[in-house]
Formats: structure tokens, sequence, C-alpha cells
């Protein structure tokens, strides 16, 4: 009974190992393709960076709702 468990242990480790090691080379070869081929494919802008323009008020927004959350945190009323 241990020489089985011995067994389904070293089988066990033996599929992990292959698996990580079949991960890596498939992860670097990736690596490498898009290395070479990356510019086929561009990246595109999250639609949030493109919506946002110079005026938008990004910065006032998030002022306004840190002051809110100070006010509520503190017992103020709004």
């Amino acid at each position: 009974m241990l020489a089985e468990g011995a067994r389904l242990m070293v089988v066990g480790m033996f599929t992990v190992f292959a698996f990580l090691t079949l991960l890596v080379g498939v992860m670097k070869a990736s690596a490498v393709f898009f290395a070479a081929f990356g510019a086929y494919f561009p990246e595109d802008e999250p639609e949030s960076l493109q919506n946002r323009g110079a005026g938008s008020g990004g910065d006032e927004e998030i002022a306004l709702v840190l002051a809110l959350a100070h006010a509520k945190q503190t017992g103020q009323r709004v």
C-alpha cells in the first residue's frame, strides 16, 4: 500500500511538472509570436479614456466625492 501511494505521488508530480513545462513553453512561444507580429494587433484605448476630454471635470468630480464622503463621515449635513 505504501508503494502504491509513492507511485501515485510520483505520477502526480510528473503530471504537474509536465503540464507546467508545457505551459511555460506555450507562454514563451506566444511572447515570441507577439514580439514578431505585435504591430498587427494594436491595443485599443479604453472607452473611458477616449471619451474623457480636457475639460470634462474629472478632478472636480473626484474632489466633490471626497468632500461628500468627508461630510458624511464627520456627520455634517450636506
